[in-house]
């Protein structure tokens, strides 16, 4: 193994010492601590190897960041998350510009502004989250069937509290 594939904190394994985390490294000897205590090695010459999941990326008929980036809007979409930017375009127009303005029932004390986008994005996260945990238990390998379905009714509960806010929406397929 090079010693630039190594970084502080990475886990590798050594031929005769194990597994180890390497604390150090300088131009060619790395600093690794092992159950048996720190040994300094040189990573070529002694065998080490990764001992963590690696990967590597060959053969790209594009960029490497036009690639992370089109893998990223795959898993949001797949996920079915919303990105920031584009959550505010499925707030109701009237609400554009608006503000949420709580007053405590106690005239001293100050009220609490936030702008309705600010607002409106936690609501949709809070529903995109929901969906998360939705799919997570519909896929959970070590719940009954009656689990499931138990845990599914308090999610259906929370989307029925959250439909308060289905006034903030532009579009009906998008309220709760």
């Amino acid at each position: 193994m090079k010693i630039e594939a190594l970084h502080t904190g990475m886990s590798v394994r050594h031929p005769q010492y194990g597994l180890g985390t390497v604390r150090t490294i300088s131009e060619i000897t790395a600093e690794i601590q092992f159950n048996d205590g720190r040994r300094t090695v040189e990573p070529d010459a002694a065998g080490l190897e990764p001992a963590e999941p690696q990967a590597a990326v060959s053969g790209l008929a594009v960029p490497l960041k036009q690639f992370v980036e089109q893998t990223v809007a795959a898993a949001v979409e797949k996920l079915g998350l919303e990105k920031p930017d584009s959550v505010v375009d499925k707030l109701g127009l009237r609400w554009h510009g608006g503000k949420l303005v709580m007053h405590p029932a106690d005239a001293a004390l100050q009220a609490k502004e936030i702008p309705l986008e600010t607002f409106f994005h936690k609501i949709v996260m809070v529903r995109n989250n929901l969906r998360v945990l939705e799919q997570k238990i519909n896929a959970h390998e070590k719940l009954s069937d009656g689990e499931k379905v138990e845990m599914q009714q308090y999610i259906t509960r929370s989307y029925g509290s959250l439909t308060t806010f289905n006034v903030l929406f532009r579009e009906k397929e998008d309220q709760f």
